[in-house]
């Protein structure tokens, strides 16, 4: 969707980012991305996530490199917080 479609349609633009992320172009260009968080915030990550995948495809050694950075991120916040491997696993199970 443009610019000057997200600014003419607003509430189409609202509507449709209840069932997906919208991107907002300006001559082309991604210059922004409506999300809803519907009240989920991990469904809210989710789309956030699915959207950046498709303007910045990692494919191979950089995609292997980056999950490699987020994992170690992600373990180094749950260290700091008190998690335990056995608490992830947990809590991993319990979100399926």
């Amino acid at each position: 969707m443009t610019s000057l479609e997200a600014q003419n349609h607003f509430g189409e633009m609202i509507d449709t980012s209840q069932r997906e992320p919208v991107l907002i172009t300006r001559r082309g260009r991604p210059v922004s991305v409506v999300i809803s968080p519907n009240g989920d915030a991990k469904e809210a990550l989710f789309q956030f996530m699915k959207v950046v995948r498709e303007l910045a495809p990692l494919h191979g050694k950089e995609a292997s490199n980056a999950l490699a950075d987020v994992l170690s991120r992600i373990g180094h916040q749950a260290k700091a917080e008190g998690l335990t491997e056995a608490d992830i696993t947990r809590l991993v199970n319990d979100t399926k």
